[in-house]
């Protein structure tokens, strides 16, 4: 790649600058309103203002800001890129002899940073904001704490299915509990225990136990206080919910799609769907730039207005078919991949026939 030049730098300096004040100012004003709603909440609870700011909205301005990236990338391009046209700067750089591809170099320039802190952002800062974000609203805001799970039930190994009724995350006990062994679709062991204690590692205790063990035609049945058995997972487990695949960075969301994997269990869509939405939303910049630039290029009458006016609608479709989009994984309508990367596919075709009517 060759150097970039001082052109490629004024455009580059001109989208950044756009976008991080666009976006810093609509932070501010969310900012401003989310203190009016939760005042109440912090006097309540009587937080000081480093409180307030270290333990929620130091968390609470990554999370937005990565929300927001994709309509300000393409707001920032419309609106800067209206103003060279309208200022005839672009009609200077092409009877200079540039071409199209040449103006599009510091725009990929841009929008590959871009992408890089989306990614990193949403792979390895975010998840851990959210937890804290979500920690803190649970404390002072909705007064919940979640110490115990209830009806879990799951498969932590081929052919061993684990149901509990509770689970106390502070006592590491479990109520009425049953663990089940199946040789394909055949049911060989049962076994119901009226406490479930986690010891060490994989280690486990049942407590006033009842014992079934099915040999063909004939069934073994045994009883007693305490048995001690080996079950593949650990207590923190049983917490983890759909909800919990943002909560996790990039390699804790690979590991624990892999272990599901490897044990053979349930519903991995709402875990497969957030690791590739990891790489779908960062990409999304390369195509709003596109899309933003193939719309405001050329010069036309009556300025901006109508440029800002197309791009903020077609950013908003954007978002809205992102958004929707992952619905399609319900009932296996459509693969998590599929469902996160379509409205990339859609828009980055809507992209390569303006960018081919623009250039010609």
């Amino acid at each position: 790649m060759k150097p970039l030049k001082r052109l490629d730098w004024y455009i580059i300096i001109k989208f950044l600058s756009t976008y991080f004040l666009s976006i810093v100012l609509i932070l501010s004003i969310a900012i401003v309103f989310d203190i009016t709603e939760k005042m109440g909440d912090f006097i309540e609870n009587q937080l000081s203002l480093k409180e307030v700011v270290m333990g929620y909205y130091i968390h609470f301005v990554p999370y937005y800001l990565n929300m927001f990236s994709q309509l300000f990338i393409f707001i920032s391009v419309i609106f800067f890129t209206s103003k060279l046209a309208g200022n005839s700067e672009i009609i200077a750089m092409f009877s200079s002899g540039m071409s199209y591809e040449r103006l599009m170099r510091p725009y990929a320039v841009a929008a590959t940073f871009l992408f890089l802190m989306s990614f990193w952002l949403g792979g390895y800062i975010i998840p851990n904001s959210s937890r804290e974000l979500l920690n803190f609203q649970n404390k002072y805001v909705f007064n919940k704490s979640f110490e115990f799970v209830r009806n879990v039930q799951m498969e932590v190994k081929p052919g061993m299915i684990l149901y509990i009724e509770s689970y106390q995350r502070r006592t590491d006990m479990g109520y009425h509990a049953s663990l089940e062994h199946f040789d394909g679709k055949l049911l060989t062991e049962r076994i119901t225990a009226d406490r479930i204690k986690h010891d060490t590692a994989y280690h486990w205790i049942l407590e006033d136990y009842t014992r079934r063990q099915f040999l063909g035609l004939r069934e073994v049945m045994s009883m007693g206080e305490r048995l001690d058995t080996i079950i593949p997972i650990m207590p923190e487990e049983l917490f983890i919910t759909a909800e919990d695949a943002q909560m996790m960075t990039n390699p804790q969301l690979t590991a624990h799609i892999r272990k599901q994997r490897e044990r053979g269990t349930g519903d991995l869509k709402p875990f497969e769907t957030e690791w590739w939405k990891r790489w779908a939303s960062p990409a999304g910049a390369f195509i709003m730039t596109l899309l933003g630039v193939t719309l405001s290029s050329k010069k036309v009458r009556g300025g901006m207005g109508k440029n800002l006016g197309i791009g903020v609608t077609l950013a908003a479709l954007y978002i809205l078919f992102s958004t929707t989009s992952t619905t399609l994984t319900v009932g296996g309508a459509m693969s998590p991949f599929m469902a996160v990367w379509l409205p990339n596919f859609v828009f980055l075709a809507i992209g390569a026939v303006l960018y081919y009517r623009v250039r010609k």
